[in-house]
């Protein structure tokens, strides 16, 4: 019984395999690529690494201008 839905699944699969629907899946996945290649855009690890590089961008610059205010107060005195 088993080998028989075994052999009723196979044959489904290798039928879908040569189905125009699977040449139409392949083409819609190539018009897309296309598509998104065209957006210049970036993959989800560039974009988390310029967030990284922008977050220790931000934290120098801070600590830049809290030194620049203690350079300044300390000018003043």
């Amino acid at each position: 019984m088993n080998q028989i839905f075994n052999d009723i699944q196979s044959k489904i699969n290798e039928a879908l395999e040569k189905s125009p629907a699977k040449d139409l899946e392949k083409n819609v996945k190539a018009m897309m690529s296309q598509g998104f290649a065209k957006l210049d855009l970036v993959t989800r690890e560039e974009f988390d690494i310029q967030a990284q590089i922008l977050a220790k961008t931000r934290a120098k610059l801070e600590a830049l201008e809290a030194r620049v205010m203690e350079l300044e107060n300390q000018a003043r005195e």
